[in-house]
């Protein structure tokens, strides 16, 4: 969450009195400005990626490609500009000028959030040691972090289904659109680790995510996990995709039920809480979210073991229809490769939960508990990413 003040830190700054929270208090430090300054350089690649990609499918009389590109991206930035919007309302205590609204219903939000966080990070890391400025750098990147989120998984993932879908049943090949694939696949990896980075920084009751090695076995367990699902998925798109539509709209059913059920409150405002809970509900289509930072082991567990189910089915119908793909693609090659990215995928989750993962319990007691007068309720405490 991010103040235009410095004064407003001190009542809506994680989930506690910061006084009560010092002892445990995170820096922000030079690695972090330099991780914000990367994160928006991808972020401004990876519009101009789209923008580059839709222009040429244009211009090439492929219409609907172009628009579907411009579509997820436009999509995205929808969500992204009302819950930046919704959220400086959430936490503001002064009146928000008109240049607000301008930058926000010109898809400028997350640019303004940008501008303001490394200015405030430029102070903390380099010039001032202040608590506010720190806690102020802290807040904003949690924000920033979780709308990259929903950019990756609301724009990126399908957009990188649809490139791939077309790279595969296409024998003529564009140069743009691997870039448009790398860079997909590159803003989803950033977005995953970063989010996961700036939480754990931001909860002063949680370890941080510590070290190359612990941050790379995520990363493979994540991506590996992902990539054997969108290659599933687009399979299952060249054999029928109204079958495809049709479970992803059953997945997202189901989801959007397992989310209203967990009764999330991670927007002060019931309307937003709404939508908050229909973006998770996509997002869970595609990776595995602890929605309210409980200890999820066996809810992940069935997760991952209906995705395999899935999995193994629609590749099993692949393979007894094959005919109908054969003409199109290396059928065996794509199901073998989605079999073993899954495989890794699922290896590297083992290693990764028994080996490095930081504590994922809350504090409850201390929090929330009985006798602790909260001031004000945080949204990330009720939110942990896994």
């Amino acid at each position: 969450m991010f103040h235009s003040t410095k004064k407003n830190i001190l009542n809506c700054f994680i989930c506690n009195e910061v006084v009560s929270c010092e002892k445990q208090q995170k820096r922000f430090t030079k690695v972090d400005f330099v991780l914000i300054i990367f994160g928006l350089v991808v972020y401004i690649s990876d519009v101009g990626t789209d923008l580059w990609t839709a222009k040429n499918f244009l211009c090439e009389g492929q219409y609907l490609k172009g628009i579907l590109i411009l579509s997820t991206g436009l999509f995205s930035s929808i969500i992204i500009q009302f819950f930046s919007c919704t959220w400086f309302k959430e936490d503001e205590t002064e009146k928000l000028n008109w240049k607000f609204y301008l930058f926000h219903s010109l898809c400028g939000g997350i640019f303004t959030r940008y501008c303001f966080t490394l200015k405030f990070g430029y102070e903390a890391a380099f010039i001032s040691n202040s608590s506010t400025n720190n806690n102020l750098c802290i807040s904003a990147m949690a924000d920033i972090s979780m709308l990259q989120v929903f950019k990756a998984f609301l724009e990126s993932t399908p957009q990188l289904i649809l490139q791939i879908h077309i790279v595969m049943a296409s024998d003529d090949s564009s140069f743009y659109q691997y870039v448009s694939i790398a860079l997909s696949f590159c803003s989803i990896s950033c977005a995953t680790v970063n989010y996961q980075i700036v939480l754990r920084k931001s909860l002063p009751d949680k370890n941080e995510f510590s070290g190359v090695f612990c941050k790379l076995i995520y990363l493979v367990y994540k991506l590996m996990t992902l990539t054997s699902w969108i290659l599933t998925i687009i399979l299952l798109t060249m054999l029928n995709i109204t079958g495809s539509i049709v479970l992803l709209i059953f997945l997202w059913f189901g989801n959007l039920s397992w989310v209203t059920k967990q009764n999330t409150e991670f927007c002060k405002f019931k309307a937003t809480e709404y939508v908050y809970r229909m973006i998770v509900a996509i997002i869970l289509i595609f990776t595995f979210f602890n929605i309210k930072g409980e200890d999820t082991k066996i809810v992940q567990i069935v997760y991952y073991v209906f995705r395999i189910i899935v999995s193994v089915i629609i590749l099993c119908i692949c393979g007894y229809w094959k005919s109908l793909l054969d003409e199109k693609i290396y059928l065996s090659t794509w199901i073998v490769a989605a079999v073993i990215f899954l495989i890794l995928g699922i290896i590297f989750l083992i290693i990764y939960y028994t080996l490095f993962h930081p504590s994922t319990y809350c504090t409850q007691d201390e929090v929330d508990g009985p006798g602790v007068e909260r001031k004000e309720p945080c949204r990330f405490s009720k939110f942990l990413i896994q």
